[in-house]
């Protein structure tokens, strides 16, 4: 028996014609709540060894920088990976995100790009940035999952025999697999707990190590993700008729991230070799 799905109104708050939806309160939890615990790892001295700690202000700019970075590199991604041909067609569609449309890979480049320059423009070490960052993101990543199952978008394949399939209103009557809620699992509860540990065993003394393990995790939790997770329409399956064992083809998010998944594999290695190591000062010169 399918689970009927909770009638929750995307809206969260109206007053006249002023209107804050859930996906909106999604990004504000997650933008605060990265925040507020990322000012408690700047303020831990024991994390960062001989580097330069961010000072408070610090991380209260690069929130917003990174709000920044998040959005618009979303919003591109999304344009871009997703769906160029119809908003070519539709250009000041672009702009509406107020509709949807946002891509984590391209949110995850903005930011990184916002982070990078942030960093260099305040004296501080890009990697070790990168790396605070990696640790709170699961935060934001879990509320954005949330939100999307209480719109009703980016549902899972026919599951009809699976006992806690949802039957989404937008998605036909065919019982589906919840996998937003896979992904904010995965991608949010899961990561931000192996992140939180690698935090505390290794600080951000060795620069990009941090970073190295949230991107390897990241793109290991959305490939298995999108086993269950159905393909966008306008693309479905890139490729796969040698993967139909595997459950079905291969998607645009999987392509996405197993790049991702090299590069962080290589920055662990990188890092753990202490390649990434700042040189002392007297060495440096």
């Amino acid at each position: 028996m399918p689970l009927s799905f909770p009638l929750i109104d995307p809206v969260a708050i109206s007053i006249g014609p002023f209107a804050i939806r859930w996906y909106a309160l999604a990004y504000v939890a997650g933008l605060l709540g990265g925040w507020f615990y990322a000012k408690r790892l700047a303020a831990r001295a024991d994390l960062w060894g001989g580097l330069r700690q961010p000072k408070p202000l610090d991380v209260d700019d690069l929130i917003v920088w990174v709000a920044l970075g998040v959005v618009l590199g979303g919003r591109i991604g999304y344009v871009l990976f997703y769906n160029l041909g119809s908003y070519l067609s539709r250009p000041l569609e672009i702009f509406a995100i107020w509709h949807g449309g946002m891509s984590f890979h391209g949110g995850f480049l903005g930011a990184v790009l916002a982070i990078v320059l942030f960093a260099r423009s305040r004296g501080l070490n890009p990697l070790a940035m990168l790396d605070m960052a990696a640790v709170v993101t699961p935060i934001g990543l879990f509320f954005g999952r949330i939100a999307n199952f209480i719109n009703g978008e980016l549902w899972g394949r026919p599951a009809p025999d699976f006992p806690y399939a949802v039957v989404f209103p937008h998605a036909g009557p065919v019982p589906r697999h919840p996998s937003q809620l896979y992904e904010a699992l995965g991608e949010g509860l899961i990561l931000f707990i192996v992140m939180i540990v690698a935090a505390r065993r290794f600080g951000f003394r060795r620069p990009g190590l941090l970073g190295g393990i949230f991107v390897l995790g990241y793109a290991i939790a959305r490939i298995a993700a999108e086993f269950f997770r159905e393909p966008d329409a306008q693309l479905g399956f890139l490729f796969g008729s040698s993967v139909q064992a595997l459950g079905g083809g291969i998607t645009m998010g999987m392509l996405l991230s197993i790049p991702m998944a090299l590069v962080g594999a290589g920055a662990i290695v990188l890092a753990a070799r202490g390649y990434t190591r700042p040189r002392p000062m007297a060495e440096a010169t």
